[in-house]
C-alpha cells in the first residue's frame, strides 16, 4: 500500500515538514517519488519513521540515525556495529529511567505530604507526621530528609 505525505502525516503524527526534514537528513533513503515528483510512501518508510521517533526520543542525534540507517544500508557488514549503537542507547535509557524514578520518588512524597496536610490542616503536623517521616525513610534512605531543601540547593 502507498501513500501521500498527508497520509503519512495523519498517520503518524509527525508534520509534513519533519517528513521532508527527515528525507533531506537522509533518514528516509527508500522513500520514492512519482513521476509529478511527489512523495509515496510505503508500509517500510513507515517503519523506518517509527524507529526514527524512538531514537529521537532515546535522545539521540540525527547525526547518529544518520549514521544507523548508512549502516543499516551497508548491511551484514555492520551487525556489530548496530549491536553497539543499541546496547550504548540502552545504557542511555537505563540512566534516564533511574533519573526518572527519583523524579517520580520526589513527585510521589509530595503528593502524600500534601495529602496527609490538607488532612491534618498544617503542612507543619505532616511534616512531623511518623507517616511522611516512614515515607521519607522508603524513598530518600533518610526520615530527616527534606527533598524542598534539596530543589533550593539545586537552584
Amino acid at each position: 500500500m502507498s501513500y501521500s505525505i498527508g497520509q503519512v502525516a495523519e498517520k503518524t503524527g509527525l508534520s509534513a515538514y519533519t517528513l521532508r526534514y527527515y528525507e533531506k537528513e537522509g533518514l528516509l533513503p527508500y522513500v520514492q517519488k512519482n513521476a509529478s515528483g511527489l512523495r509515496i510512501y510505503n508500509e517500510d518508510d513507515i517503519s523506518w519513521l517509527s524507529m526514527i521517533e524512538c531514537l529521537k526520543a532515546t535522545g539521540m542525534p540525527i547525526k547518529e540515525i544518520r549514521q544507523y540507517i548508512e549502516w543499516y544500508k551497508e548491511g551484514d557488514a555492520t551487525l556489530s556495529k548496530r549491536l553497539e549503537l543499541f546496547r550504548k542507547r540502552r545504557l542511555t535509557v537505563e540512566q534516564e529511567l533511574s533519573k526518572l524514578k527519583k523524579i517520580l520518588g520526589k513527585v510521589e512524597f509530595k503528593i502524600r505530604l500534601y495529602e496527609k496536610a490538607v488532612a491534618a490542616g498544617s503542612l507543619e503536623a505532616a511534616n512531623n507526621s511518623e507517616e511522611i517521616n516512614q515515607l521519607r525513610e522508603e524513598l530518600f534512605g533518610d526520615p530527616n530528609y527534606f527533598p524542598e531543601v534539596e530543589e533550593k540547593k539545586a537552584v
